[in-house]
């Protein structure tokens, strides 16, 4: 029994030490992440010079934290160095700059050259993800007397020097108040890692009724690789502030959790100010890698299609600037039409629609089922973070066979007694074989102070310069919509 109780307190301080040494990352939408490893310590009393190779190529120095966490230890990082110039061809060159080495040439000899210029710039790291890595220079070897550019052939070092190392490091003096051997808790800022949110919204041949399915994205370029790591995404507009710029506000792409019984791919809770996504399941994300993980599958959820006409098409470069006396001036402010059509789709995001879960910033695609069997893309946008039970409006394209026609029948202006009066009809044609329900907007932008004298049809006001007529047209049909605004200043 003893034997057997021994093996199983083995056992699970074997998984203990294996869970502990899984790597755990918060990913965040904008190049950036948080990285908490163990780093195992061997330390004598005094100072002790440590270094650590299993770092990103984008650590951000200044954010790195080591720390004992079951706090039985005191550790004092009194310098630490960070070393990001891993040795390649160029840089190995560089060091051996005005000295003679070997050249091995295709049919195998070898050659002696002097490097007079080893060709390497040294990049960027925290920016080479983004911008590039920069060109290197070209090679200069004396042979013989001669100067050539380009290698004659494959460099041979004698040895690799103490200036290089191969992979980023760092390097610490740390005092510890007594002898001890210990996994510490390394945490660090890291740039080149990000992640995003997508979602595939599938209609019926007919119907409303959609299936969502969404993907999270994650992007590794960090140049170093997490094996077997338990991975966060934080979703919401966390402030980051870049190395040489102020503060900007990032907006963080998420992810949500399928509703259903069954083991979820992807679970989410508030934090903070912001909401965290957990992936259930441990993986390894190599560098340069993209990895995607299903994140939602919902059936059912119910849209509706709805067609917006806005009808006043004025050039914002023309007018930009313009003020409430020179558009009341100008008689042909705002009589250009616009014949589209908008399409959007509207649904709410809760738990009666199958979601009620919040949806972070991500594109959407629209599809629909065709007669023959296929699945054809019907548009695609974006929507920003939304939270639950809030309606979510997405303008997917324009409608073919629905056109809009709006023009001015009569505007005036009486500066003596400072009114206005302006006269629209608007025309709106279905060409489809089933009605439709057409929201036409209008804006009153010679004033601030008016009133809708006379109509056609009833309308909603949207805001103090908005107005919405909601109409339905017969199949093959034609809705005209008038109105009279009296404006007073």
């Amino acid at each position: 029994m003893r034997a057997r109780l021994a093996c199983i307190l083995v056992f699970c301080c074997s998984l203990f030490a294996q869970q502990a040494s899984q790597p755990s990352l918060t990913i965040y939408n904008q190049d950036f992440a948080v990285v908490r490893q163990d780093v195992p310590l061997d330390l004598k009393s005094g100072v002790n010079q440590v270094n650590v190779n299993d770092i990103s190529m984008h650590l951000e120095p200044d954010s790195v934290i080591l720390r004992d966490p079951s706090g039985r230890h005191v550790i004092n990082v009194l310098e630490q160095n960070y070393r990001n110039d891993p040795v390649s061809q160029f840089s190995l060159l560089s060091l051996y700059e005005g000295r003679t080495i070997a050249f091995e040439m295709p049919d195998h000899s070898l050659v002696k050259g002097k490097v007079i210029r080893s060709g390497f710039v040294r990049p960027d790291y925290f920016n080479a993800y983004n911008q590039g890595y920069p060109a290197q220079e070209e090679p200069i070897v004396e042979i013989g007397g001669q100067l050539r550019f380009g290698l004659p052939g494959t460099p041979i070092f004698p040895d690799l020097t103490g200036e290089t190392i191969l992979k980023p490091r760092l390097e610490w003096a740390i005092a510890s108040d007594k002898a001890g051997k210990f996994p510490a808790d390394l945490s660090y800022v890291t740039g080149g890692m990000s992640w995003k949110a997508d979602y595939n919204i599938v209609a019926p041949e007919k119907g409303d009724l959609v299936d969502i399915v969404g993907w999270v994205t994650m992007d590794n370029r960090s140049g170093h690789t997490f094996e077997n790591a338990r991975i966060k995404l934080m979703a919401g507009d966390v402030n980051k502030i870049q190395p040489g710029t102020g503060a900007l506000d990032y907006g963080m792409a998420g992810a949500v959790a399928m509703k259903s019984t069954m083991v979820l791919p992807v679970t989410e809770k508030a934090f903070d100010e912001y909401h965290l996504y957990t992936l259930e399941h441990s993986t390894t994300l190599r560098d340069r890698e993209t990895k995607q993980v299903e994140f939602i599958h919902a059936s059912g959820v119910a849209t509706k299609r709805l067609y917006i006409y806005d009808g006043a098409k004025i050039d914002p470069n023309r007018y930009n600037g313009w003020n409430w006396e020179n558009i009341r001036n100008d008689h042909s402010y705002g009589t250009e039409s616009n014949p589209k059509i908008w399409v959007m789709r509207e649904f709410v995001n809760s738990d009666a629609n199958h979601l009620g879960m919040p949806l972070p910033q991500g594109r959407v695609r629209f599809y629909r089922h065709n007669d023959d069997g296929q699945v054809e893309f019907t548009g695609e946008n974006m929507i920003d973070h939304t939270p639950k039970d809030e309606t979510i409006r997405i303008y997917t394209g324009n409608a073919f066979d629905v056109t809009g026609e709006r023009r001015r029948t009569n505007y005036t202006v009486e500066t003596s007694r400072t009114t206005a009066t302006e006269t629209f009809e608007i025309r709106v044609r279905n060409h489809k074989k089933e009605a439709i329900e057409v929201r036409v907007v209008e804006h009153l932008y010679r004033g601030k102070n008016w009133e809708i004298t006379s109509k056609s049809d009833e309308y909603k006001k949207k805001d103090s310069q908005t107005v919405e007529f909601p109409v339905t047209i017969a199949p093959d049909g034609e809705k005209v919509i008038t109105y009279t605004a009296h404006y007073t200043w």
